[in-house]
């Protein structure tokens, strides 16, 4: 009898696999990698130490003897310069979020704990999104309040009540987390760290300057839809009239990684782990 009693209050026990019980066992995995502290931590101190380091050298140096560089000058993008390297660690975290599973073989326990395989990937994702935005927003505005009271020495600062300030800190956090997700994406679809930092790279950094070299009357409309050049618009104060909007061009950005994320959930149905 009591053996009976035993085995149905042990049924009792078994929960259903919900998105919120994935998610909860995402977060648990994300929080537990060293790879998530060293890789934010990173981007923590590339996006501060460069808002110090750059509005330090601007004064130290006012005004500058070039008159197009003064004409130019924008205290918002100089105290956010890091972001552009920053986008390097927050990239390749992305990656290791899913690759290092992978590796590891992890992967095979999650999808065998989650037969339906989908609400993996939308934990992680969702996961990621929320953990990048929290940390990388107060960190840009920390950059861009830091390097605006190093600009007030030669009275250079503005603020962010100026036009355009705050959408360009805001819009720094949600690039960043849109290159973030790029990464998650790319690391699901290709599954081995090397080939997604490779297509990442490629895609952010070496696939602009490519298109530089073409010539001016393939190069200009080109340039405008790349992902780069089209999520960093929102990161600009006075954006480049020759791009798109920054909200356009944003979600343009938001739509290269979703078609990704797809990619990768299809990917993940279909094929074996």
């Amino acid at each position: 009898m009591s053996t009976v009693t035993a085995t149905r209050h042990a049924s009792r026990e078994v929960k259903p696999v919900t998105l919120a019980r994935v998610v909860l066992s995402e977060w648990t995995k994300l929080r537990s990698l060293r790879s998530t502290v060293f890789s934010l931590l990173a981007a923590v101190v590339i996006v501060i130490g460069l808002a110090v380091l750059v509005s330090s050298v601007t004064v130290a140096h006012w005004p500058p003897k070039n008159p197009a560089e003064l004409a130019a000058f924008d205290p918002t993008s100089r105290s956010l310069a890091g972001i552009f390297l920053a986008q390097l660690a927050i990239g390749v975290l992305g990656i290791l979020v899913v690759t290092g599973e992978y590796t590891t073989g992890m992967i095979r326990a999650s999808l065998a704990a989650v037969p339906t395989r989908l609400p993996v990937l939308t934990a992680k994702t969702v996961v990621f999104a929320v953990t990048t935005f929290v940390i990388t927003l107060p960190t840009v505005l920390a950059a861009f309040l830091i390097g605006q009271a190093i600009f007030s020495g030669k009275n250079l600062q503005t603020s962010l009540g100026s036009p355009g300030v705050l959408r360009a800190v805001v819009g720094s956090a949600l690039y960043l987390t849109v290159v973030g997700l790029l990464g998650l994406g790319l690391g699901a679809l290709l599954r081995t760290t090397a080939a997604a930092i490779s297509t990442l790279f490629g895609v952010l950094l070496v696939l602009p300057i490519i298109v530089r070299f073409l010539p001016s009357s393939w190069s200009t409309p080109i340039d405008k839809y790349l992902p780069s050049t089209a999520g960093q618009g929102i990161v600009a104060v006075h954006p480049d009239p020759s791009t798109l909007s920054p909200w356009v061009g944003f979600a343009l950005f938001c739509g290269y990684a979703a078609v990704v994320l797809v990619a990768a959930g299809v990917s993940l149905v279909r094929r074996d782990a």
